[in-house]
Order: C-alpha cells, then structure tokens, then sequence
C-alpha cells in the first residue's frame, strides 16, 4: 500500500518534496498557512489608477548551478514558466510573469490545504497526526518539516531534539520589503545594491514578462530590517522610500502606491546537511537553511530528502534506525 505523508509548508522545498514523492507512487498532501503556495517566492498585485502594478517582494531571483536543478530549469524555460534576466546576472532567473508562476506550476497536479496553520504534531500508533486550528489531520505515515529554521524548530522538538537543535543553530535574517509604483520611470539604473540602509532595489516592471506602471521592490538591510523589526509598515515604507529617493540620486514623482511587508524569516542559515531525515520515526525536514539561502537549495533539499523517503518507503529491506543526517 502507498504511504501516506504528510508535508507542513508548501514553499520551494516543501513542494519539491511532493512532486519527488508524488513520482514514486506516494500519497501526499500539503500544509500550508498562506492563500497561495510558494512561501518566498511570492507575486504582489496591487491596483493603481493607471493598472494594475506587480512586485516580486520575496525571492528577486534564482540561479541554477546544479547540474539536476539546471536540467529542470530548462524545462521550465522552454514552457515559459521562468526565463532569464540578464540585468541580475548571466545565470539569473525569474518566473514569468511573476516569481510566484514557479510553485504555482510545481503546485498544478499536489493536494495542497492553503489557510491551514499546523500547530502541533503527534506520533501515536497508528501513524502521525497534526494539530490545526479547529481540527487534525492524520493519520500519515511520514511528516515532513518544510519550514523556515525558527517555525520547524518548535515542530521538531515536540519529536527529536536533534532536529529541533540542528534548526536552532540556523537562525534566519529578516528582511523589510518595500513596494512602491510610480506613474514614470525613474532615472538611473535598473538594480541598485548596497546603498545605506538598502541592501537591494530593483524595477520590478523592467523583469522579463512584467506589464503594468513603474514598479520597484526595496529590501532593507540585515541590520536596518533588525533595528525596525517592530515599526508600523507604513512608517517603514516612508523611509524606504526615502532611502530609494536619496540612492537614485533625485527627487521622486509621488508613488501611485506605498506598501512595506516584514519577512521575519528572509535570508536563511546553512546547516549544511542538505536535509534532515529520521527514518525510525518518519520524521524529516528540508529547507534552505539545510543547504544554503538560495531559492535553487531550497528545492535540492526538497528533492532529495522526497527520494530518501520514497527508498525507504518503498524499499523491501529498509533499514530501521537510520539517523537524521
């Protein structure tokens, strides 16, 4: 009989854990506390008086360096789901029209519950169980973690501490992120980095794909993004403006739109394990802070914890007590 798993989090990773375990014959279901899937590699629309304006306010790009992540890429160009934006880098990649068609793609053919926060997990005998807002899920066979290093360190340690220490060593740096859209185009250059308190600004609109007005995406620094953690979004988006206006150099139009969101959890550690996996337990994890804070790490992390998985699951000679490694 196929297991049955069970996935918290429907990010990058998260989803290429499914789509690995889904191939082997699994079956699987995700969990996921957003509206939509992707977790980072998000897509916001926001409605102007001259249209509609789209802000990549996650993940700005990916790369693809792996020779298997690579190969998948390509695949994904050629159905014109991502493609490349030189002005980043010679090996940048964005989705199309936004960051947020990857994992919509990736999502297409998984059994995904979007607006369901898990609050708890439990391992009883017949298998485990998950604890919602209102109600459990259950039982599985296998549950994977597939959360920012802080949010699967309180999962984890309700099962093993290893795990839970291992997330704990890997802390996340935040990020605020400002979108703003105008009715002209801004002098100066498409991408600007490192200019005070900005630690990336970029026209959105001038992204492969992209219609709409003048849209630009600013992502505080580390250290500012920790110094105004806790300030109100439009103060944040005040400054950041502000802090775009002084790096091009000029007085900027009015914005036809000022918006700033927190990513508590942005740019990740790196345990360097890749993934985690309990295999007495049916127990794993996987994440960018497994393997290092690319979007392209996330999904090698996702991939090969769900072929782990499926050997063990499917496999007649399985070995029982394998550590989380």
């Amino acid at each position: 009989m196929s297991p049955k798993i069970a996935i918290i989090g429907a990010g990058i990773a998260g989803l290429a854990c499914a789509e690995a375990l889904s191939a082997s014959g699994a079956h699987v279901r995700l969990f996921d506390k957003g509206r939509g899937p992707g977790g980072r590699l998000s897509t916001r629309r926001v409605s102007t008086e001259i249209g509609e304006a789209s802000f990549d306010h996650g993940a700005q790009y990916f790369t693809a360096r792996d020779a298997l992540f690579a190969r998948h890429v390509e695949d994904w160009s050629r159905a014109g789901i991502v493609a490349r934006w030189p002005e980043a880098g010679a090996d940048a990649w964005v989705g199309v029209p936004g960051m947020n068609a990857l994992p919509r793609h990736l999502a297409q053919q998984l059994d995904i519950a979007q607006g369901a926060f898990v609050r708890g997990m439990a391992r009883k005998a017949d298998g485990w169980h998950l604890l919602l807002e209102g109600s459990t899920a259950g039982p599985f066979d296998h549950v994977v973690v597939a959360l920012p290093a802080e949010q699967a360190a309180s999962l984890l340690g309700l099962s093993d501490l290893a795990m839970a220490r291992a997330a704990v060593r890997c802390p996340s740096e935040p990020c605020w992120a400002g979108m703003f859209a105008f009715p002209e185009p801004l002098a100066g250059p498409p991408i600007l980095r490192d200019r005070g308190p900005i630690a990336w600004a970029a026209r959105n609109s001038a992204k492969p794909g992209r219609q709409g007005p003048e849209a630009w995406i600013v992502h505080a620094s580390p250290a500012w993004s920790r110094a105004h953690l806790e300030n109100p979004a439009d103060a944040v988006a005040a400054a950041l403006l502000e802090a775009l206006a002084q790096a091009v150099g000029t007085a900027l139009p009015p914005p036809l739109s000022c918006v700033a969101h927190r990513w508590r959890y942005a740019r990740s550690g790196d345990a360097g394990t890749g993934f985690l996996w309990n295999e007495q337990l049916g127990l794993g994890a996987c994440g960018d802070w497994l393997g290092g804070p690319r979007v392209e790490q996330a999904w090698l992390s996702g991939h090969q914890l769900g072929g782990a998985i499926a050997a063990a699951a499917f496999s007649t000679d399985s070995r029982v007590g394998a550590a989380a490694r």
